[in-house]
């Protein structure tokens, strides 16, 4: 199955087909991406914006009064000394905002359900993480190799980035086993999944339990992570409800995202029912931090000849180019290699181990210049990408002909966000090619009340002064986390 998630087609064209299970990620300690911790190399202070955090609790007699209503030490957790450790190596020093009150609520007994709004950087995966590791059993070999929580996120490349962070926070906890559920090599043969804490794709884990690959019997906690973007898309969606028709009924449900649009919040409610509710202000989810631009492109083929032209600056860190569709990045993949330019493209049409590489690669810095769709839109941390391109403006697929095209607010928010990790300032570039396109960048400008700067390309000494300049400040800033 490509684990980018399907858009049409019927029922049983968007539900995956049978894949085969795969060992526990290869991810290494030292290299994983931490989501909301600075990175594994000499760390610094935590810094973070002014979050307001809004809590809605299902029930109505909780005291807010209890000493634990909400956090500032992560040892008034009551945490085993293990994890401690963990998060100590991780640099996290205190609870970010949205873990201060969102753990409270995560870790009480007897568990409760939790939907919690979140953008990503925030550390709200660090909080998911830290409440599978609270909770699960591994005092004797055989509930080592029992799965008790399971994490479901909607790409292979988000589902080995949490392995990533599982393996930092839960390296002390003698026993801990980690298992990825995600898409195999059509060659691999399904092995039995003996794990504590499992991490994979919907479809992939829902054919695992049915096969009884992986057992569910004893799960003990579900946590859906960029909740909103699988529970919107159809195919995703139905899987998760699968999945989760085969887990104990008395299982704790956790729901996180960067967004959760009102109908997407309505299908939460009944996924996690009676669950407490943690968010942000619409108007704190936010593009600050984040150098807006766009270039007037005269035509599509400019637009390749304009990407061709930025070469040099996109390799000054590392940088995303996304695009809409797989041919599209396959096609501009193989006229930058023709032209002796070193990129490389990840989309969900590639086999597993060889996407695992690519991602990888760029993650080392190995390749500078990554052309991908929306597969890498959500969740990926890598603290080198200085900048992104929109190649083609993320706009909402639309059925019905001669309907004005729709830019898509939450995919453009998740995609610019890939830069200005770690609290660097990022830079992103949007090609506008069509009065079609201009009319949604103006939507989106509108949207996030932002002002997008146009970049006059008749002279390039000026467009790489700009950028350059733009760069150079975001390096200033210094590389604390978030």
């Amino acid at each position: 199955m490509s684990s980018e998630a399907p858009s049409g087609g019927s029922l049983a064209d968007r539900v995956s087909k049978p894949e085969d299970s795969q060992p526990a990620a290869e991810t290494s300690v030292e290299n994983a991406q931490t989501d909301g911790a600075v990175q594994q190399q000499g760390g610094s202070d935590l810094q973070e914006p002014e979050y307001t955090v809004e809590v809605k609790l299902s029930d109505l007699q909780a005291d807010p009064n209890n000493p634990l209503f909400s956090v500032k030490n992560f040892e008034d957790l009551g945490l085993d000394p293990r994890i401690l450790q963990g998060l100590s190596a991780m640099n996290f020093r205190k609870p970010s905002k949205i873990q201060e009150r969102a753990l409270p609520l995560l870790m009480g007994n007897p568990p409760k359900n939790l939907v919690g709004q979140s953008q990503s950087g925030t550390g709200k995966t660090a909080a998911f993480v830290l409440n599978v590791l609270s909770r699960i059993d591994l005092s004797t070999e055989q509930l080592q190799k029992t799965p008790q929580a399971l994490i479901l996120a909607p790409t292979r490349e988000l589902a080995r980035q949490i392995v990533g962070v599982i393996q930092v926070m839960g390296q002390f906890l003698e026993g801990l086993n980690i298992g990825s559920a995600i898409p195999a090599d059509s060659s691999s043969r399904p092995t039995r999944l003996e794990a504590a804490v499992v991490v994979g794709t919907p479809g992939t884990v829902q054919e695992m339990i049915k096969r009884r690959i992986m057992v569910a019997a004893k799960m003990k906690v579900v946590v859906l992570d960029e909740a909103d973007n699988m529970l919107d898309q159809q195919g995703l969606g139905d899987q998760c409800i699968r999945v989760k028709a085969l887990l104990p009924r008395d299982i704790q449900v956790v729901l996180f995202s960067a967004t959760f649009p009102t109908h997407v919040h309505q299908y939460a409610a009944k996924f996690a029912p009676n669950a407490n509710e943690l968010t942000l202000q619409h108007d704190e989810l936010t593009v600050e931090g984040i150098k807006q631009l766009y270039l007037d492109c005269a035509s599509e083929e400019d637009k390749y000849r304009t990407l061709v032209q930025l070469y040099g600056l996109l390799t000054v860190g590392s940088s995303i180019i996304f695009v809409k569709t797989r041919a599209s990045a396959a096609e501009i993949e193989r006229r930058m290699v023709a032209e002796g330019h070193t990129v490389a493209s990840l989309t969900g049409g590639i086999e597993g181990s060889q996407r695992d590489q690519i991602i990888d690669q760029f993650r080392a810095g190995q390749a500078k210049v990554l052309i991908t769709t929306n597969v890498l839109a959500r969740g990926i941390d890598v603290s080198t990408v200085s900048m992104v391109i929109n190649y083609d403006i993320p706009e909402i697929h639309q059925q019905r002909p001669g309907v004005e095209r729709q830019a898509d607010f939450q995919t453009y928010l998740h995609r610019i966000g890939r830069t200005g990790r770690f609290g660097r300032v990022g830079v992103s570039i949007s090609f506008v090619s069509n009065r079609e396109e201009w009319n949604m960048l103006n939507q989106i400008q509108k949207y996030f009340n932002t002002d997008i700067q146009r970049i006059d390309t008749k002279d390039w000494d000026e467009v790489e002064d700009i950028i350059k300049k733009t760069i150079k400040n975001t390096r200033a800033q210094g590389t604390f986390g978030r």
